[in-house]
């Protein structure tokens, strides 16, 4: 048995609740009584803003943060791919409108394997990477089920974004810069993203979208034009002549779907997540459910080592059944006993505190055959409530940088690469290094399993706070560690943003750890047994609390340039 130095363990008590100063700590934060709204980007969230200025809610703040995200923060997310938007109206209602992409009707099982064997780069970039975009289709449906506003006024204002053009931050020029060589492979992406001699832009340089401005006016004009009209059209011969399979059949066929929200329970609270073709909703429930089985908030205060190494564990437990059991539970079989508590507490007593468990497989949930979800039929997080009672959390995605690196000529949209999302073989694992099943296997006009992670946490049945996160798989465990920090180890919601985080994915096996992590703590994880990881940083997080009933608490994560917006005047039209 491993013992840890008591006079080591006080050290570490404070150097795990209270930020080093050469560590991360504060989000960027803003206050509002009326509303606030945050997303990873200064001039989405000045978006969001006007929204609520123009007499809007925060389900018309939010939406319009993501469409104008979809401009400036185009190497993660936009109208060429999808998103889950969840949503708690003022009269208590929960919405979950699902906006994930979709293969197209002629996808099949072996689509990207060549000779036998998987090829990534088929899945990962050009025309048979792209799934049928859902993005549009779920904040149409959200304003219109939700909102004050229309879309065309947020639509029309990121256009003017996008022609007048706009300063890069650092992100966006880190992002280009990384991926300039396959850029430069795809002609109109190279056109748009890279300067005339196929050099990457940098830091502070302006870049002007004209095209995709174009192409956001057509939509305001005419909200057809996207999945029945010219876009779609184009698209469509697009691929013809590229060997891709999406057609303006499916196209017509794309629906956002309502789905209902999964529900759980984390000490008092009630945990708001989305259900499957995510994981995300799942995952984060699991992990929960296999922490409630610990004291975390002692071990917090006095063996801090322990309560990370137990953190760990139970991701380490959850992406193992994810990798056996979760898929898009329209074609797959989700067992709903992933959720449950009793399942939960068999997982837990596989944990042993004090040192690394191997986990072989996954777990076989109760009922796991019979009792399963019910349907009806790089990534980036904006969220926004309002004084009203109504909260949203949307996470969209193209899903790698860039996406497929595909922009149809003369529209300005970049296209996803969302299909990688897919298991393309058993055992080979996609962008992310995630390892999938049966449950995730390619099937025409199926949605790709997701990590993306939007969450509302109640109390009482009342909003408390939200959170969601940007950056693949990290996404679930970056969210569940969000929630752990802010009621096991009371952390302000800024520092639980803040705060330096961990992954663990299961396979490969090893925890990952942002340089900031205490040394203190990565040394005291190391000798429990633990293949340490170091990377600069984990998901991108954004997150909103209430406080006192009266005020709210916007955040965004320090990692990048992020910004977050409250707003007290009355609005000034209803």
């Amino acid at each position: 048995m491993i013992k840890i130095d008591p006079s080591i363990a006080i050290t570490l008590v404070f150097a795990s609740l209270f930020c080093p100063s050469a560590g991360l700590c504060f989000g960027d934060t803003a206050e509002g009584r009326r509303g606030v709204v945050a997303s990873v980007n200064p001039i989405a969230t000045e978006a969001g803003r006007k929204a609520f200025e123009r007499g809007g809610n925060a389900i018309d703040a939010a939406v319009a943060a993501a469409v104008t995200l979809g401009v400036v923060d185009s190497h993660n997310s936009g109208l060429g791919g999808g998103c889950f938007v969840l949503i708690r109206r003022a009269d208590g209602t929960l919405l979950a409108i699902d906006g994930r992409e979709m293969a197209p009707a002629t996808a099949t099982r072996d689509m990207f394997i060549r000779d036998g064997v998987a090829v990534p780069a088929l899945s990962q970039h050009g025309a048979l990477a792209i799934g049928v975009p859902g993005a549009l289709a779920a904040y149409q449906q959200s304003i219109k089920q939700c909102g004050k506003l229309t879309l065309e006024t947020s639509l029309r204002s990121a256009a003017d974004v996008a022609e007048a053009g706009f300063k890069i931050d650092s992100n966006f020029a880190r992002n280009i810069s990384e991926n300039q060589p396959l850029i430069a492979r795809f002609p109109e992406a190279s056109r748009i993203l890279l300067k005339p001699d196929k050099s990457p832009y940098s830091e502070g340089e302006t870049i002007r979208f004209p095209d995709l401005a174009s192409s956001y006016r057509k939509i305001a004009d005419d909200e057809s034009w996207f999945y029945h009209g010219g876009y779609a059209e184009q698209v469509a011969h697009w691929m013809q002549r590229n060997g891709g399979l999406v057609t303006t059949e499916d196209f017509h066929y794309y629906k956002a779907i309502a789905r209902t929200p999964i529900v759980s329970t984390y000490r008092g609270h009630q945990i708001v997540g989305f259900p499957p073709p995510t994981s995300g909703g799942v995952q984060v429930a699991q992990i929960l459910n296999i922490l409630e089985n610990f004291d975390l908030a002692d071990r917090f205060r006095q063996r801090p080592v322990e309560a990370y190494h137990i953190i760990a564990e139970a991701m380490k437990l959850s992406f193992a059944d994810r990798t056996r059991w979760l898929g898009d539970a329209d074609f797959a079989p989700v067992p709903h006993g992933l959720v449950d508590k009793e399942y939960a507490a068999t997982l837990a007593n596989r944990i042993n505190p004090l040192a690394v468990s191997t986990v072989e497989t996954n777990g076989f949930p109760l009922n796991w055959k019979t009792d399963v979800f019910q349907t009806q039929k790089h990534t980036t997080h904006v969220t926004a409530a309002d004084a009203e009672g109504n909260w949203v959390a949307i996470t969209a995605t193209i899903n790698t940088s860039f996406g497929s690196k595909v922009i149809v000529p003369g529209t300005g949209i970049v296209l996803n690469n969302t299909l990688d999302d897919f298991s393309a073989q058993p055992g080979v694992p996609n962008a992310f290094g995630l390892i999938g099943g049966d449950a995730n296997a390619v099937a025409a006009m199926k949605r790709p399993l997701s990590a993306m992670s939007p969450t509302i946490v109640m109390k009482d049945g009342k909003p408390v706070f939200t959170v969601g996160g940007a950056g693949g798989p990290k996404i679930i465990t970056q969210v569940a560690m969000a929630i752990i920090h802010r009621i096991d180890a009371k952390l302000s919601i800024s520092d639980s943003v803040g705060r330096p985080r961990m992954h663990h994915q299961w396979l490969p096996n090893r925890l990952v750890l942002e340089k900031s992590f205490e040394p203190e703590l990565r040394a005291g994880l190391a000798k429990l047994g633990h293949e340490i990881e170091e990377i600069d940083r984990a998901a991108i997080v954004q997150a909103i609390e209430l406080v006192d009933n009266e005020r709210f608490i916007g955040v965004s994560d320090p990692r990048v340039p992020s910004k977050a917006m409250g707003f007290d005047e009355l609005p000034l039209s209803r």
